[in-house]
């Protein structure tokens, strides 16, 4: 009986509200289309020979958006440099294009750098948040290299291009495009070192070893295993978890932009120069970051990531309302004009030379990797030594200074407008120096700041710092350069060594005979040695400075 009460209640809201059985005879079609097209959609993706893909069109030049797997984009994707155009000077054991009168008009790509493979193999295996941007190709097809094939009209105009599109929709922006093996052949045009990367990464997880080249593509006869990689970047004790990790690599998916090689209407040349101006168009257009903004942006450097926080909060350093900023965020120089004291990418610089000789760990094992992040604990370890080091660089006599003065005074060489002191402290270069020296005298040598810091304190207030360009300072021809007369970044590593030497570092005979030699070496101008005291010596007259 109840039921049927409830019945009737029911029946009676519906024909009192037709809208709500509208709206749910609405909602049962769409979720019935989603269904639909989610069956049509596998059918359609699952084809072997076409990748669903959607169309866009910019500048004249259509495209087609998609993704592949990297086993697929390495398995079928070529060098430009394979393109048949470029077959008689194309050199197989390098890949590249050897560049002569006849070929330079037809180069499209920069030379690839194969000592890149395999640190973007480790990349890719060794950090699982890796990501390749997207990657551009062409597709071409073997009538274009046939003056006689039936897709060439009379006057060398192409009557179809080289890319089959089956579009799925009315205005024909999404679609299923042609990449069978039997009628195309597909060349990076924008993202070779990307495809020698993932190539690396298949090879690898196939053999169990990836040979290392030099930029040339010679071996250097050295190989990178599954072994190493697994106990290099997860441990041991990870082994088979990373195994299975390792071997899922190769379905994961890449971004991928298509465009044709030769489009309808085109004769062969006109195709060559628009897709080599593509080619360059990308790469004008791609500015790469300052090293300013890599360091105000890289979240896996540990040493970005100390100089960022002490720039912020140390005193010496942070942003007060009452003070012009100390810190250039961006550039990696100091204007003869600027009232910075340093830049973010000489802290960083800092942060290197002075805690890499604790965490040495912190850098990447070869040049040209990501480094991992540190642990949070390291991390906070790293950023209170480097605390404590500007708490003492800020004791320094010069320093203390900036309370009264602003840097451009103390910067500026005597014989500039207004003149200036020319100490180094206010000079990237010689900050760097410091710390680099600090950095092998703390964690190398066993020496304790408080104690070095006696003997700065000192050597500044005697005007050690000071006065760079004239012949009786220490870095007359180390970090100034008295011929060009400005600042030299080449002498940084002699400076770090003069500082170690002076603070009673180095006590080698021979290691101190090797640096008196260096000192005599960068105060010979045009074969003229200069003396301290400014007069033209022999060589060997130049000696090292007395040990604070």
């Amino acid at each position: 009986m109840l039921f049927f009460k409830v019945l009737k209640i029911h029946m009676n809201e519906s024909a009192s509200n037709p809208t709500a059985d509208i709206a749910s005879e609405y909602l049962e079609r769409e979720h019935k289309d989603k269904q639909v097209l989610a069956i049509l959609l596998e059918k359609f993706i699952n084809q072997k020979d076409y990748i669903l893909v959607q169309k866009t069109e910019m500048g004249g030049t259509q495209a087609y958006l998609g993704s592949v797997t990297l086993e697929w984009f390495a398995g079928r994707v070529r060098f430009a440099s394979a393109l048949p155009l470029f077959q008689q000077k194309y050199n197989p054991q390098t890949d590249n294009i050897e560049i002569d009168a006849e070929s330079i008009d037809e180069i499209q790509q920069r030379p690839l750098d194969w000592s890149r493979q395999l640190p973007l193999v480790q990349y890719l295996a060794g950090r699982k948040n890796h990501k390749f941007p997207p990657v551009l190709v062409v597709i071409n097809q073997a009538w274009v290299d046939n003056p006689e094939a039936a897709e060439w009209d009379g006057q060398g105009c192409a009557v179809k291009s080289t890319t089959d599109f089956t579009p799925l929709d009315k205005e024909g922006k999404v679609g299923l495009l042609n990449v069978s093996e039997e009628d195309v052949t597909i060349y990076a045009l924008d993202g070779q070192h990307r495809l020698m990367g993932v190539q690396g990464l298949m090879e690898l997880l196939k053999t169990g070893k990836l040979q290392r080249y030099k930029k040339d593509k010679s071996p250097d006869n050295t190989f990178m295993t599954v072994d190493d990689l697994i106990e290099q970047y997860h441990g041991r004790e990870a082994k088979f978890h990373v195994s299975t990790y390792l071997q899922n690599l190769p379905k994961e998916k890449i971004g991928i932009e298509f465009i044709c090689a030769v489009e309808k209407g085109e004769t062969r040349e006109q195709a060559r120069r628009r897709v080599k101006s593509i080619f360059v168009h990308v790469n004008l257009m791609a500015a790469p970051l300052t090293k300013g903004q890599l360091a105000q942006l890289n979240e896996d450097d540990g040493f970005s990531i100390v100089a960022r926080k002490i720039a912020a909060i140390h005193p010496l350093l942070e942003q007060r309302e009452n003070r012009k900023p100390r810190v250039n965020w961006n550039s990696a120089t100091v204007a003869a004009k600027s009232t910075v004291l340093t830049t973010l990418q000489a802290l960083k610089d800092m942060s290197e030379r002075y805690l890499g000789q604790k965490f040495p760990h912190w850098k990447p094992l070869d040049r040209g990797l990501i480094p991992m992040r540190p642990e949070d604990k390291e991390l906070e370890e790293g950023i209170r030594e480097f605390h404590i080091l500007f708490d003492y660089l800020a004791s320094l006599p010069s320093y203390r200074l900036l309370e009264d003065e602003d840097t451009p005074a103390l910067r500026r060489f005597s014989f500039e407008k207004d003149r200036g002191e020319g100490n180094m402290l206010f000079r990237p270069v010689g900050q760097v120096a410091l710390a680099q020296a600090l950095g092998i005298l703390v964690f190398r040598k066993g020496f304790k700041l408080e104690d070095i810091f006696n003997k700065l304190r000192k050597f500044d207030q005697q005007g050690g710092f000071s006065g760079m360009e004239f012949p009786q300072s220490l870095w007359y021809g180390v970090l100034y350069d008295p011929n060009k007369k400005r600042v030299q970044v080449s002498g940084r590593d002699l400076a770090a060594k003069l500082l170690i030497y002076i603070l009673g570092g180095i006590q080698d005979r021979i290691e101190r005979a090797e640096l008196r030699k260096a000192l005599a070496d960068a105060r010979t101008v045009e074969n003229k040695t200069i003396g301290f005291d400014g007069k033209f010596v022999e060589p060997k007259q130049v000696g090292l400075p007395t040990v604070i």
